[in-house]
């Protein structure tokens, strides 16, 4: 049966895959090509279907009404065929599984873009009584400004990695970092983070490493956060979010992500399948670039210093000695745009795009200087992307950068490593 029918389940979720698909280990780029779509063949299917449904006809109505009660209680995937689109979708929960095999942990729930994904996750902690979020700098200007606006009646302590624990309290739901961050690509010690939490989730921004780079449940995060609309999309042209984590927290996200309707459309849901099935090798091209544009800006004289992670990717944050805006108004090649992880490189400027809303002196203290661009390379060729970096850069007049690993705390120090 066609899943636009609703197969064995409503959504497809792991619970719906075979026996034999959600316990063979398998590689990351076999899981990247094959999760979600496990069920194709015996179909007769070869691309996954997309069900643009909003509303399923249903002579059952007792069944169905029995199938949204058992939502109610614990959010978890109705059995039986589709009920309403804002409860669940074929289309989308292909993707939900891909990115949990991915990712390593038993669910993940989608949303319409990454700060509602975020949103979410609050919500269901405050939903429990528990409002206080530990937070470490950097993080997107918008998850930042999320947090410590209190839009939704939460409360944030900052703190460096070191003062997680000092910084607990008995209403903390959530203790949240991003690494590598956003922009500087600072890196936290995850599975030290998660152990100084003790009982409370630490939720991983893995946005830039991607479970290509960083599998960050294995290190103990219980929940991974990805703006979607970047590397798991791929192509510029997808806008979502998505939480990977257990099942008995994915069930409060479903309810919520039912409440509040930050539901993801089921074509954005297939681009984003069809995005993951060639997630390892964009992401492996493009690191191999980045590494080699870092070696070569570290070496440049008109960059002041530059920030490439340890763990590797795709992105490259570098600091100017001369004016940063002259560098974005030159580029030709390189598309000077916010967001990142498409084919295409792009840069931009984080103190006046995506961290203008952080205050300046908050900013500052994080690493986020005035001087600091961050780009996100992608498949070009190295030559014709260095070129391009190169006149835009302007005339030689400095000595070379040096290279770190990101900001080592929310101070913004240096990590230290030299290239």
């Amino acid at each position: 049966m066609s899943d636009t029918h609703g197969g064995p389940h409503s959504a497809l979720g792991l619970r719906g895959l075979p026996d034999a698909a959600r316990t063979a280990t398998r590689a990351l780029a076999t899981e990247a090509v094959h999760a979600g779509r496990d069920d194709l063949a015996r179909q007769g299917l070869h691309a996954p279907p997309i069900d643009l449904s909003t509303t399923y006809p249903s002579y059952d109505s007792r069944g169905e009404a029995a199938r949204i009660d058992a939502f109610a209680t614990d959010g978890a995937d109705p059995v039986g065929p589709p009920v309403y689109g804002r409860l669940g979708n074929p289309t989308v929960a292909r993707f939900e599984t891909a990115l949990a095999r991915l990712e390593g942990t038993e669910s993940a729930v989608a949303f319409a873009s990454g700060m509602a994904a975020l949103s979410a996750v609050l919500l269901a902690r405050s939903a429990a009584g528990l409002r206080h979020v530990v937070a470490v700098r950097p993080l997107y200007g918008c998850s930042d400004h999320l947090l410590t606006a209190g839009l939704l009646g939460t409360e944030v302590t900052w703190t460096d990695p070191a003062g997680i624990a000092d910084a607990l309290r008995p209403d903390t739901g959530l203790v949240m970092v991003e690494s590598p961050a956003n922009p500087t690509l600072a890196e936290v010690d995850l599975r030290a983070v998660a152990h100084a939490c003790g009982s409370v989730p630490l939720l991983a921004d893995n946005t830039f490493a991607t479970p290509v780079l960083q599998r960050p449940a294995e290190h103990g995060a219980r929940l991974v956060l990805h703006s979607a609309t970047k590397y798991l999309g791929g192509h510029g042209d997808v806008l979502a979010g998505v939480v990977a984590c257990d099942e008995e927290f994915a069930g409060r996200l479903r309810q919520i992500r039912f409440a509040t309707g930050g539901v993801l459309h089921p074509l954005a849901g297939y681009l984003l399948l069809r995005g993951l099935s060639t997630l390892p090798v964009r992401v492996r091209a493009a690191s191999a670039t980045a590494a080699e544009l870092a070696a070569r800006l570290a070496a440049d004289p008109r960059v002041a210093r530059v920030r490439y992670p340890r763990l590797g990717g795709a992105m490259v944050a570098f600091e100017v000695h001369g004016d940063p805006h002259e560098v974005i108004s030159r580029v030709r090649l390189i598309t000077p745009a916010v967001s990142l992880g498409s084919v295409d490189t792009l840069i931009q400027h984080p103190a006046s795009i995506s961290h203008r809303i952080v205050d300046a002196g908050d900013r500052r203290g994080a690493g986020v200087g005035d001087r600091l661009l961050r780009m996100s390379v992608g498949l070009e060729d190295t030559e014709d992307l260095w070129a391009d970096l190169t006149q835009a850069l302007g005339p030689e007049t400095r000595t070379p950068a040096r290279v770190g690993a990101g900001a080592g705390s929310a101070s913004g120090e240096a990590a230290g490593r030299e290239r």
